[in-house]
């Protein structure tokens, strides 16, 4: 049994470094800064900040693991899109460039990018998205993120706080929902099939 001490499974804290709104920084430049720091996993707000996050404690890596194995297995059976890890980058229509821990995007969209489009980061916001909530992570922060997916055109999105075992579902054009303690969570009526074993992510030790 591996301890649950907090000291132990800390995170460390995303760095935000702010930039003048009078300095732009276009998406060429922050794909290469992103290669040049491949080390940290970077993100850009629709204000133009980046924001820099170290790599993940062994907890959150075994349970962004399990869950993205399971939307992947589903992807491929379905057919219908594409699942992507958390190493992924998406350009949102508000300028925003996110990395969410799983997204998923309808083949149909990704038909008519240009081979250079899917070699970098893609020009889209998923169709779904997940975000999985580490010690480390405010809820608040991580709600607004959920709230800019759906702003931006995603379908539908879970945020999971394994610590209070809770999901919070987002679905454009619904308020959005509280699951407490769900031992399951299906990506029904947008994605067709999807049910995700939570008891995996729920436990606390490796």
């Amino acid at each position: 049994m591996v301890s649950t001490n907090s000291e132990v499974h800390r995170e460390r804290e995303p760095y935000v470094l702010s930039l003048p709104r009078t300095l732009k920084i276009t998406s060429e430049q922050f794909w290469d800064l992103c290669r040049t720091n491949r080390d940290w996993r970077l993100e850009r707000t629709g204000e133009g900040d980046v924001i820099a996050m170290p790599p993940t404690g062994a907890l959150t890596g075994k349970r962004n693991l399990k869950l993205s194995t399971q939307i992947s297995e589903w992807a491929d059976r379905d057919g219908s899109g594409v699942a992507f890890d958390s190493s992924t980058g998406f350009e949102l229509p508000n300028g925003a460039t996110r990395s969410p821990d799983v997204a998923w995007v309808a083949r149909v969209r990704l038909a008519g990018l240009t081979q250079q489009e899917l070699d970098r980061f893609l020009p889209l916001c998923p169709d779904f998205v997940v975000e999985l909530r580490s010690q480390s992570d405010k809820l608040a922060v991580l709600q607004q993120k959920l709230e800019e997916y759906i702003a931006n055109g995603a379908q539908l999105g879970w945020l999971i706080d394994p610590a209070a075992r809770r999901v919070y579902v987002y679905r454009r054009g619904e308020p959005m929902q509280t699951v407490e303690r769900p031992n399951t969570i299906s990506g029904e009526p947008v994605l067709h099939g999807l049910v995700v074993d939570l008891m995996p992510i729920w436990k606390a030790d490796l």
